[in-house]
């Protein structure tokens, strides 16, 4: 049986997700009610949290470095953008620090990226 879920612990998954993925580039200056939506279904279906938050840097890392000649591309405007990346990092276990490794590279990208 899976215990209950308390509205303490969603929103601390919430806010967790939510600010990394208003910090992103490219992501829309608010959570819709769809992204609420969405964080609260990877939630309730256990994606643990570094699952979540390395998907986030990691499908934004992936479109920060294409190509220069490439076209560029639109704004991600929803959350479910990422879903993706979720489901293949729950499909191919990375390791535990990958998740710092992805962090501290999305930051190397914005300190020398400024705006």
């Amino acid at each position: 049986m899976t215990p209950i879920k308390t509205a303490v612990e969603i929103t601390a998954y919430e806010i967790v997700v939510m600010g990394i993925y208003l910090d992103l580039p490219d992501t829309p200056m608010n959570f819709s009610g769809s992204d609420r939506r969405q964080v609260q279904l990877w939630y309730q279906r256990g994606v643990p949290l570094r699952i979540a938050q390395a998907a986030l840097w990691l499908g934004s890392i992936r479109r920060l470095r294409r190509p220069a000649e490439a076209l560029p591309l639109a704004p991600i405007r929803s959350l479910a953008y990422f879903q993706p990346v979720v489901e293949e990092l729950l499909q191919t276990p990375v390791p535990d620090d990958y998740c710092a490794y992805l962090r501290s590279k999305m930051e190397a990208y914005l300190r020398d990226h400024p705006g």
